[in-house]
């Protein structure tokens, strides 16, 4: 569904993506895992066309999107939750699902499957995002993007700064969306359990170039802890 060949990104001197390639597999959960600033972020916000790459090509089901603008990635069914949320503090939790749909003809309400894949907005959705603790502004994050109706699900660092209850919740939710839904995901993640427990795919980056992949069932077998540990 999802396929990236010879990637390659500059920060200044700074040779931050080097010749990545890399494919996730439709209605898959693929993890992407790597230590700190091994250019994981960098790499979903080329996917996402919020920085551009500087050589190589990224392909959406059969379709070079490189070029193109971020707003019509979302129009062609991917979506993106970044590290740290970046929800609109002043908004409603109800406001901040609704700019979530903007790619779309925006609903007058809420879908109700929103709410039942996260209770907790549906009892907080007129209190500001602002508000919220880090844990529900996560499941709004995430609610936001599944707004836009998408088939490919980008995360970055979801249980970043999470307590274990709801990163339990979320777990749970990602693993839905993809067996229940037919959803597409790609969960960028540090925490090793949390990624072997999700991963039907995994890859690993070291250094801005993708150094192992394979099935997740097989992360133990292949090593994977100790390629990322710190």
């Amino acid at each position: 569904m999802l396929e990236v060949e010879n990637l390659n990104q500059y920060y200044g001197g700074s040779h931050i993506l080097r010749d990545v390639r890399m494919t996730v597999t439709e209605g898959t959960l693929t993890v992407l895992l790597g230590r700190n600033g091994v250019g994981k972020t960098t790499l979903l916000r080329c996917l996402m066309g919020v920085v551009p790459t500087k050589s190589g090509t990224i392909s959406w089901k059969g379709t070079k999107i490189s070029q193109l603008p971020t707003h019509t990635r979302v129009s062609n069914d991917l979506a993106y939750v970044p590290q740290g949320r970046d929800i609109f503090g002043r908004l409603t939790v109800e406001e901040n699902l609704l700019v979530g749909a903007a790619s779309r003809k925006a609903p007058s309400k809420i879908p109700e499957r929103i709410y039942e894949l996260f209770p907790v907005l549906s009892d907080m959705k007129h209190r500001r995002g602002g508000d919220l603790s880090g844990g529900q502004q996560q499941q709004l994050a995430i609610g936001r993007a599944l707004m836009s109706e998408p088939q490919l699900l980008i995360l970055d660092e979801p249980t970043e700064g999470i307590q274990p209850s709801i990163i339990r919740d979320i777990g749970r939710t990602l693993r839905q969306l993809v067996d229940e839904m037919g959803m597409t995901v790609l969960l960028v993640e540090q925490y090793y359990d949390f990624a072997r427990e999700l991963a039907d795919h995994y890859w690993v980056m070291s250094r801005g170039e993708i150094v192992a992949g394979g099935a997740g069932s097989e992360m133990d077998a292949h090593g994977v802890r100790e390629l990322i540990a710190v």
